[in-house]
């Protein structure tokens, strides 16, 4: 049986039924099983948990089937089983990791204002882009 699938998910194929790290557009970073796949690269993902990274630590929230669209996808690869885990990084609870992550949020909107401040007392206006460029 030889099937004629379009080029651009046809590699997605022999990802079925293989643990998967997905980064998002939104920066968000999902692991789990996919389980299928259509001509648009929309994914569906089985066990899925979302880790969080602040630091040196990391935390994950369970989230069970998720389906995620296609253009939402920046990267996304397969989980090496002998270095799922990274002795580097501490796992911590799901409210340690939030508590973290809110704060780092928040230094890095303080941030922003700051730069923005700055500018607009040197005469200079902001671009919202190239303040928030470090999302990838």
């Amino acid at each position: 049986m030889d099937f004629q699938f379009p080029v651009r998910t046809a590699s997605l194929l022999y990802e079925l039924d293989k643990k998967l790290m997905v980064l998002l557009r939104d920066g968000r970073t999902l692991i789990g099983f996919l389980r299928s796949v259509d001509q648009f690269a929309n994914l569906v993902l089985h066990k899925t948990i979302e880790r969080i990274h602040v630091g040196n630590q990391y935390g994950d929230i369970p989230r069970g089937i998720f389906i995620i669209r296609g253009e939402n996808v920046v990267l996304m690869g397969e989980v090496d089983k002998e270095k799922e885990h990274c002795p580097q990084l501490q796992q911590v609870s799901v409210e340690d990791i939030l508590n973290a992550q809110r704060k780092e949020q928040e230094i890095k909107q303080e941030k922003s204002r700051m730069l923005a401040k700055k500018l607009k007392e040197r005469g200079l206006s902001v671009v919202p882009d190239l303040i928030n460029d470090e999302m990838f």
